[in-house]
C-alpha cells in the first residue's frame, strides 16, 4: 500500500508494509480520549431525521457502523490503495457465496463452477439449476476450465488453491479468457487470504472468502465477505444482503476486525510451519500424495509462485486406509480432530467422513496453526508411529 501525506506543499509517499496495513486496516484516525478501535454498535435502528435516502445508517438490516469498519478493512486488504474498491460482509462464507451466485445470475445464464471445490458448491449448483441457471463444472488447474468458457458464459467461479485438494489455477489467464467472452471471474480466496493472494489485482471481478478461516483466525466467528473493484458489483451483492436479511451480528464483525490485526503474523508463521510439516510428511514411507503449493515439488507450485505471496496453512496427504487415518488422528496430541482451517490451533480431519469430496478414505486435511514447528512435526511423527504400530499388531504409543 502507498500512503500519501502532505508535508508543507509537497507530497510525501510512504510505503506501508503488510503488517502495518493489517494493524491499521479499517481503523479510524485517533481522537483524543477515544478508544483506538471503536466497540461494536448494537442497534436495530438509528435516529433518522429527514430524507432516509441520504442517511448513512437507518435500519439495522441495511447497515451498521461495525460492519462499515470491517468492510473498509477487508477492502483495504483485498485491493490496497484502490478508492473504488468495496467489500460486503456476511454471516458465513456460504452466505457470501450464494449472495454472489444468486444476485448476479438469472434464468438462462450459464455459470462454470469447479468440480473439485468446496463440498457445499454442488448444493448451490442444484439450487441454481432449479432457478433455470445452466451450470457446467470443470476441475481446478486443468485446461478444462478454459475449455468451459465460451461466448454464452456469464460467470466463472474458481477456488485457488482448491479445498481440499490444493490444486491451483492461473487467475490472470482465466480472467482474460472470461473477459474476452463477456463473463465475470469470481475467485474463492479463502485459503490464500488477501495477504497471500490478491485476485482483484490479477484480473478477477470479485474475491469471495470465508472469513471464518484465517482472516479471523481464532475459530470463534462465522464470517464471509465479497470484495470488488467495481462499485456496481458490490452494490448488487449488498442489495441481496439487505433483501434477504443475510446480515452479520455487530459482535461477530467486531471480533473479526480485531483478529485482522494479527493476520500478517499468523500468515507468515503458519506458512513457514506448513512448509516444514509438508517436508516432514514427504519423508514418511506410509504417507503419499502430499500437497502444499509452497513445496517446489508440488504440481501447482509454478503457478502458485507467480500469483501468491504466501502459500497458506493447509497441507493435505493420504494415509494407507481409513483405519490408519483414524488411528493417526486419535494419536495426535497437539492437533485437534476438527473441521475448518486457518485457526491459531492446528486441526486435522479425515475428509472423506463428510462425503461429497472425491478423495481417498485415508485422505487427511491438516490445518497448521501457530504452534512451534518442531513440536508439530514431532507430534505428527509420533502419531504416524503409533498408527503404524497398531496396524502391525503392536501396542499404541502413549
Amino acid at each position: 500500500m502507498v500512503a500519501v501525506t502532505l508535508a508543507g506543499s509537497e507530497e510525501v509517499v510512504q510505503v506501508v508494509g503488510e503488517g502495518t496495513r493489517a494493524v491499521g486496516a479499517g481503523v479510524p484516525e485517533g481522537e483524543a480520549y477515544a478508544a483506538p478501535v471503536p466497540g461494536p454498535t448494537f442497534a436495530a435502528h438509528f435516529h433518522l431525521p429527514g430524507d432516509p435516502a441520504v442517511a448513512p445508517y437507518a435500519y439495522g438490516r441495511q447497515g451498521n457502523p461495525t460492519w462499515t469498519a470491517l468492510e473498509a478493512a477487508v477492502a483495504d486488504l483485498e485491493a490496497p490503495g484502490e478508492a473504488d474498491a468495496a467489500a460486503v460482509v456476511f454471516p458465513s462464507g456460504m452466505a457470501a457465496t450464494t449472495a454472489v451466485l444468486f444476485s448476479l445470475l438469472r434464468p438462462g445464464d450459464v455459470a462454470v463452477l469447479p468440480s473439485d471445490g468446496y463440498q457445499l458448491l454442488p448444493r448451490a449448483r442444484e439450487r441454481l439449476e432449479g432457478f433455470g441457471v445452466v451450470v457446467r463444472t470443470a476441475p481446478t488447474g486443468a485446461d478444462a476450465q478454459l475449455a468451459a468458457i465460451d461466448e454464452g458464459v456469464r460467470l466463472v467461479w474458481v477456488e485457488t488453491p482448491s479445498n481440499p485438494g490444493l490444486d491451483v489455477c492461473d487467475i490472470r489467464r482465466l480472467a482474460e479468457a472470461a473477459h474476452a467472452r463477456g463473463a465475470l471471474l469470481v475467485v474463492d480466496n479463502t485459503l490464500a487470504t488477501p495477504l497471500g493472494q490478491r485476485p482483484l489485482a490479477l484480473g478477477a471481478d470479485l474475491s469471495v472468502a470465508s472469513g471464518t478461516k484465517a482472516l479471523n483466525g481464532h475459530g470463534d466467528v462465522l464470517l464471509g465477505y465479497v470484495a470488488a473493484r467495481e462499485p456496481a458489483l458490490a452494490a448488487a451483492v449488498r442489495a441481496w444482503r439487505t433483501e434477504t436479511g443475510a446480515i452479520i451480528g455487530p459482535m461477530e464483525a467486531w471480533l473479526a476486525h480485531r483478529g485482522i490485526a494479527t493476520l500478517q503474523l499468523r500468515v507468515e508463521r503458519q506458512g513457514a510451519t506448513a512448509l516444514a510439516v509438508a517436508r516432514a510428511l514427504r519423508a514418511r514411507p506410509e504417507v503419499s500424495g502430499v500437497r502444499y503449493p509452497g513445496l517446489p515439488e508440488d504440481p501447482g507450485h509454478e503457478v502458485a509462485a507467480r500469483q501468491m505471496r504466501h502459500f497458506g496453512c493447509v497441507v493435505s496427504f493420504t494415509l494407507p486406509d481409513r483405519g490408519y487415518a483414524e488411528r493417526f488422528l486419535a494419536a495426535l496430541r497437539l492437533v485437534s480432530d476438527a473441521t475448518s482451517f486457518g485457526g491459531v490451533r492446528s486441526t486435522a480431519e479425515r475428509r472423506a467422513r463428510w462425503g461429497g469430496d472425491d478423495v481417498p478414505e485415508g485422505f487427511v486435511r491438516l490445518s497448521v496453526g501457530i504452534e512451534d514447528a518442531e513440536d508439530l512435526v514431532a507430534d505428527l511423527h509420533a502419531a504416524l508411529d503409533a498408527a503404524g504400530d497398531v496396524s502391525s499388531g503392536g501396542a499404541r504409543a502413549t
